[in-house]
């Protein structure tokens, strides 16, 4: 995520009304509105309200693109959108369309780059923990491999954005339990579907992961995404509960259904050394909310900004970007969906302590930072039309693919 400097930004962002609600191409804006106003917006579906408006930050006037989501409607519900692998990459409106979502906007930070790791290739797998349609896509790699801007005091790359099977969104953490149980004893699982393991573990790959090579899983450290990769690694495949086949690197290529590659780093990879083929191995693992007893239908990292209607305490107020943020308030009831345009006039964007403040104005109790810069994207569907349209102006002239994101859909 790109990231521009402004002054340093404190209290409430002052909303400006702009007068079309279609994609912005040189619009006239109108005057200025009282705070937290915004205009009424078009129906998407029912339950499901799109608006745009400006703000006024330190580093300048940024516009806003608002979906609305009420979630007491029966006929209406938010899911992860994602790319079929959790190694994998795709635009919003391109995952918006195969999913036939109505609106939809990116979400967490991403394996994006690895120029520090000379020919490894960037896996796309996001940092934080994925949940959709209630099935366990991934776990959170380690806070120092996460992609992204600093983490406010307190937060960790296990923080989630979720709504519940009680159809109420809220803010969690989400931790993996599990173990590899052989001959020999067990072992702690440290990681499911990760593109980086914590040194010395054990990490367990599915056949939700795709085909995108393991290799990157031992490089970096737990406090370093940038160190070299580990050359302590060993792979175990397993099958029908029984080992396969094992590899002194990891490898790559689709995992069968009922197949799990085991990976191991230093500490790791000597314990799975000690297993041969054919030898009995078990897999468990799940993930366990720090706070809801409720199991979640949905679920995607980023990081809190906002919470029981303050900002978390040692948020950024000096760099300013394009964002996407997502809110709730009733109760977890409503949800407000959040992405600023990226065109050159409104490019300054906001500070990590101006979104705390504008969804806090827009009535939000909680807010959730999601990745941001040229990744920022909002797409909405017509009545009657085929495919998306991309409401905001991507900041890197183009949409990017990204990991997942967060999808509106009707239901009936």
């Amino acid at each position: 995520m790109t990231r521009r400097r402004g002054r340093s930004a404190a209290g409430r962002a002052v909303l400006t009304v702009v007068t079309a609600l279609g994609v912005l191409a040189g619009a006239a804006l109108a005057g200025a509105a009282p705070a937290g106003a915004v205009p009424a917006g078009r129906t998407i579906v029912p339950g499901v309200t799109y608006r745009q408006f400006d703000v006024h930050a330190a580093a300048g006037t940024t516009h806003a693109h608002l979906l609305t989501v009420d979630l007491g409607n029966p006929h209406v519900r938010v899911g992860l959108l994602h790319p079929g692998a959790v190694a994998a990459r795709a635009t919003v409106s391109a995952m918006a369309n195969s999913a036939k979502a109505v609106a939809g906007v990116n979400g967490d930070f991403f394996d994006i780059t690895e120029t520090q790791h000379p020919g490894v290739d960037p896996t796309g797998a996001s940092v934080g923990p994925a949940v959709a349609n209630g099935q366990v896509l991934k776990s959170a790699v380690p806070n120092g491999q996460r992609f992204g801007p600093a983490l406010p005091p307190g937060a960790t790359t296990e923080d989630v954005l979720g709504v519940g099977t009680d159809r109420r969104a809220r803010m969690d953490r989400l931790s993996l339990t599990g173990s590899v149980r052989t001959p020999e004893g067990e072992l702690p699982l440290k990681g499911l579907n990760q593109y980086a393991l914590a040194e010395n573990s054990v990490g367990a790959y599915t056949s939700r992961w795709g085909s995108a090579s393991r290799e990157r899983a031992v490089c970096g450290t737990d406090t370093n995404r940038g160190a070299g990769c580990g050359s302590d690694t060993y792979e175990v495949r397993v099958r029908g509960g029984r080992v396969v086949s094992v590899a002194n690197t990891p490898g790559s290529g689709a995992i069968p259904a009922d197949t799990t590659v085991l990976v191991g780093r230093e500490k790791g990879a000597r314990e799975l050394r000690r297993l041969a083929v054919g030898d009995a191995v078990s897999v468990t693992h799940a993930l366990v909310a720090a706070a809801s007893r409720v199991a979640y239908a949905f679920a995607l990292g980023g990081f809190p900004v906002l919470r029981d209607g303050k900002p978390l305490s040692g948020l950024d107020g000096t760099a300013s970007a394009v964002r996407t943020i997502v809110g709730f308030d009733d109760g977890g009831r409503r949800l407000l969906i959040l992405a600023l345009d990226g065109a050159a006039a409104y490019r300054s964007g906001l500070t990590v302590a101006e979104e705390a403040t504008t969804m806090r104005s827009l009535g939000a109790s909680d807010a959730f930072n999601l990745d941001g810069g040229g990744s920022s994207e909002m797409v909405t569907r017509d009545a009657g039309a085929a495919a998306v349209t991309v409401r905001n102006h991507p900041s890197g002239g183009a949409e990017r693919p990204v990991a997942n994101g967060v999808g509106v859909f009707a239901t009936g």
